[in-house]
């Protein structure tokens, strides 16, 4: 792994260049290589998902004077793993990761796994490496400057609830939702769930859960109706 080019991407100092090669290490990497001697990057993902908790509660609290419920919907839209997945990209850590031949050509759902991990990783490894405050200042960098996108955009509403609101106030309809397909093993299910009003299906959603599905097809269905 290049340190150095590391270092420039995420716009950190690397003091232990190790902690950081340990958090660009995917489990399955090391399964691949049989290599029981390195370490994978999961406990500095635990460490790294508090001190982003943290450091996004700390600064929602010194920042707003709003409810509880307003700061805590903030930020969960903000540490949930669609947002951390988009901030890996921003931030161009994917062609560091260390991963199986097998991860490395999935796309989907679990690549943002993947790297949404890989993010709390980097900020536990800063947290060992340079301490809170070096991880507060990445954190502030790449994850709470997409608050006012979260505001905006109000991504922090629950997309069912919004467009069941809106549905009823534009059009006096209560949207209801339907499986269109499930298949996959039974530990990997993919459920596709359309949501209609009345007889009109407005878009589908596809997830590992009817829940997930759900909300994905009323967030399409929110930007269709351009109701976001």
């Amino acid at each position: 792994m290049d340190i150095k080019k590391f270092e420039k991407v995420c716009n950190i100092s690397v003091g232990d260049a190790d902690l950081y090669i340990k958090a660009m290490t995917h489990r399955s990497f090391l399964n691949e290589q049989n290599d029981s001697s390195r370490e994978h990057n999961e406990r500095l993902e635990f460490l790294g998902d508090a001190v982003l908790e943290l450091a996004i509660t700390e600064y929602l609290f010194d920042t707003f004077n709003n409810s509880e419920g307003d700061l805590t919907a903030w930020r969960a839209s903000l540490v949930n793993g669609e947002m951390l997945a988009k901030v890996a990209r921003e931030i161009g850590i994917e062609e560091f990761l260390m991963m199986s031949k097998g991860e490395a050509k999935d796309t989907g759902r679990a690549r943002n796994y993947l790297l949404a991990n890989a993010v709390e990783a980097i900020i536990g490894a800063i947290q060992l490496d340079r301490g809170y405050k070096h991880a507060y200042d990445f954190i502030i960098d790449n994850v709470i400057v997409h608050l006012d996108e979260v505001l905006e955009k109000k991504l922090y509403v629950d997309p069912k609830s919004y467009f069941q609101e809106k549905s009823q106030e534009n059009l006096s309809i209560t949207p209801h939702y339907e499986v269109v397909s499930e298949s996959g093993p039974d530990h990997d299910r993919v459920f596709i769930i359309g949501v209609f009003l009345n007889e009109e299906k407005i878009s589908e959603g596809e997830g590992s859960s009817k829940q997930e599905a759900q909300r994905e097809a009323a967030k399409k269905a929110l930007e269709i109706k351009g109701w976001t």
